[in-house]
């Protein structure tokens, strides 16, 4: 990661765009587990069918609601494993509990606090509003830039024009946190700084600027 502090600025970025899933949500996905094991299939069997393009993409740009991709995998379970209870492992995979990171909530806040503009930008479903209220975070972000509301999805450099144009700042004034090492490397493509999300240190790492 750089930080091209821009002269007479005094800081390096005026706007925090974070992703949200495995950056700030975390899912329990113990009870998908278990019921995997019980069904003979391989821990990890169900997401891999759930997160491939052809059954993910209509849910992230928002052609499908979150019963509608649970339904998909379900037939896809049917089809691949012939699996009786496809439609219990299918709506333990779409409805697992999750919970927000409280560490990185407090740091994000702060950010904000700090003057810097922060935009969700993540790839969701069109429950999204619902799961932020869940997690009491409907007041965390100036902005929440979601691909099924959006139509477009990370890594399209379109998804970044938008999180830029409503922060209100130049991409070279935005720093990108996100997990998925895809995602980052576009929004340096773009013109953006870019952050490799593993731990709350990373993202501290980022914003010590502000101390």
């Amino acid at each position: 990661m750089t930080n091209p502090e821009a002269p007479g600025t005094g800081r390096p970025f005026d706007a925090l765009l974070c992703d949200l899933d495995n950056v700030i949500r975390f899912y329990d996905t113990s009870a998908l587990t278990e019921l995997e094991r019980t069904a003979g299939l391989h821990v990890g069997t169900v997401a891999r069918l759930a997160f491939s393009p052809e059954l993910d993409r209509p849910l992230l740009l928002g052609r499908i609601t979150r019963d509608q991709w649970a339904q998909s995998i379900a037939e896809q379970l049917r089809e691949d494993f012939y699996e009786p209870r496809a439609w219990e492992l299918a709506e333990a995979m779409t409805r697992s509990p999750f919970a927000a990171d409280q560490a990185v909530v407090s740091v994000l806040r702060g950010a904000r606090a700090a003057g810097l503009s922060l935009v969700l930008v993540t790839n969701a479903a069109l429950d999204l509003d619902e799961d932020l209220a869940a997690m009491g975070l409907t007041d965390l972000a100036d902005h929440v830039v979601s691909s099924a509301r959006e139509g477009v999805a990370k890594p399209d450099p379109e998804i970044y024009a938008i999180a830029a144009e409503r922060a209100g700042a130049a991409p070279q004034r935005c720093l990108f946190v996100d997990d998925r090492q895809e995602n980052v490397e576009a929004a340096v493509a773009f013109g953006m700084t870019g952050v490799h999300y593993r731990g709350p240190d990373d993202l501290r790492a980022a914003l010590a600027f502000l101390d």
